[in-house]
């Protein structure tokens, strides 16, 4: 009887790790922050003035989806990891203006800000090193852009102490037509294709987090086919976390 409980630990130990294998099928859920902006030489005919490119000025949003882990080699050392993700991109302007006069009356200053948020369908393409729970991605991705929003805000401030404040919120611009019925022209081009780069860790109950580089290919702007594309790219860094599950 002892032979027989130590015999069936074993077993029960042995079958617990190889479903625990991070190299093993994996199936699951990912979602986390995403930081982005759009860059290029015509990145104004988007954003118009006063736009800034710095690390420091890109926008604030977040990704949520699936996600797969597909061994291609034996050891689970290499994997193919495909993913479907929404993912909200886009940029900030912000400038502000002083010394300005309305009439007889004195500004201190105006400070104007622009968000534009753009809703994506990204599905990435990763090949996968997986190294004893780190692991690296790099691969492309494939992009849809189905919508976009703006807001807009505008604050006067004058020299006696009063300040005034405006917004404009749009509507949400549909692209594809689903909303609504009718699908809402675009000044912007719905397929992007990126180049993705990663790291991260994964443990082998299946928790990760993981840091991801995107850079666009694919001009922003729509052309309409015209020669010497005007140029202006998505920029998007994310951090997920993510649970994929063994399925073995």
């Amino acid at each position: 009887m002892k032979k027989f409980a130590v015999l069936a630990l074993g077993l029960l130990t042995a079958s617990v790790a190889q479903a625990q294998d991070p190299g093993g099928f994996r199936i699951g859920l990912k979602a986390g922050a995403t930081y982005s902006n759009i860059s290029g030489s015509d990145v104004d005919q988007i954003t118009g003035a006063g736009y800034s490119t710095d690390f420091g000025d890109y926008k604030l949003g977040y990704n949520a989806g699936v996600a797969l882990s597909v061994p291609i080699s034996s050891d689970g050392f290499f994997s193919f990891a495909p993913e479907l993700l929404y993912n909200r991109k886009g940029y900030e302007v912000s400038s502000t203006l002083t010394g300005a006069q309305v009439g007889n009356t004195n500004i201190d200053k105006v400070d104007y800000e622009q968000q534009r948020v753009l809703h994506y369908l990204d599905v990435p393409l990763l090949a996968k090193i997986n190294a004893g729970g780190l692991f690296f991605e790099l691969g492309p991705q494939v992009s849809y852009l189905f919508g976009s929003k703006n807001k807009s805000e505008l604050t006067t401030k004058f020299v006696n102490g009063q300040t005034e404040k405006s917004e404009d919120n749009s509507d949400f611009d549909d692209y594809i037509g689903f909303g609504n019925g009718d699908a809402d022209k675009s000044d912007l081009a719905q397929f992007d294709i990126s180049g993705v780069a990663g790291i991260g860790y994964m443990t082998e109950g299946g928790i990760s987090l993981g840091l991801r580089y995107a850079r666009g290919f694919n001009s922003l702007i729509d052309t309409k086919d015209i020669d010497n594309e005007p140029k202006a790219f998505n920029n998007a860094f994310t951090l997920q976390l993510g649970y994929l599950i063994p399925t073995k």
